[in-house]
């Protein structure tokens, strides 16, 4: 793995283990010569995520929609920053810059980008790996709305699984070195002639 992408919150959260596990990740990627991208701001998990990283040596490229400065201050000290002109824009070049994906808590930012990634997988757009990193249980009611989603047939479990969970840094990238994206048909139930 070259690079991966990891999806997070510009705000710090309720919680200090938050801001640690976003530490600890960008600390580990730089330690193994894996370079991070992320969505360039220098707030929140984001700005913790990116510095950390920096200061364990590592190679980090932001991507920012313009229009976002006011709001997610971009960070200055970056080995890349990318500035683009929309949120579309901003996750196709986030997906093409990166070999995986990790999402570390965050809010609506952080379920669309993750969202649009896994969907991709699921439609093989793309087959680069899925991970949630589970901080304090943040994504807990997550997974029980994906399970939940399998039990009710509006999504398989072949397909599910293509967005594990675990809870440390290292099992993140773990998963994503293991992933082997799989070769699944349309999960639409079609009309039998």
């Amino acid at each position: 793995m070259r690079r991966v992408c990891v999806f997070c919150g510009s705000s710090s959260g309720a919680r200090p283990e938050y801001a640690a596990a976003a530490e600890a990740l960008g600390t580990m990627l730089a330690d193994r010569g894996i370079g991070l991208v992320y969505g360039g701001a220098s707030v929140g998990l984001m700005g913790t995520l990116a510095d950390a990283a920096l200061a364990a040596g590592g190679e980090v490229h932001g991507v920012i929609p313009r229009g976002l400065f006011p709001n997610e201050i971009p960070h200055g000290g970056l080995t890349a920053q990318h500035v683009v002109g929309s949120m579309h824009e901003r996750k196709a070049l986030m997906a093409e810059l990166s070999d995986g994906f990790i999402a570390l808590p965050g809010g609506s930012g952080t379920l669309e980008e993750l969202f649009e990634v896994f969907t991709w997988l699921q439609l093989g757009i793309h087959g680069k790996g899925s991970v949630l990193l589970d901080v304090a249980g943040y994504w807990d009611p997550l997974e029980e709305l994906l399970d939940r989603a399998v039990q009710e047939r509006f999504l398989r479990a072949e397909h599910r699984a293509m967005l594990p969970s675990v809870e440390t840094p290292e099992d993140a990238l773990a998963t994503l070195e293991a992933f082997e994206p799989p070769r699944l048909g349309k999960w639409i139930d079609r009309p039998r002639p």
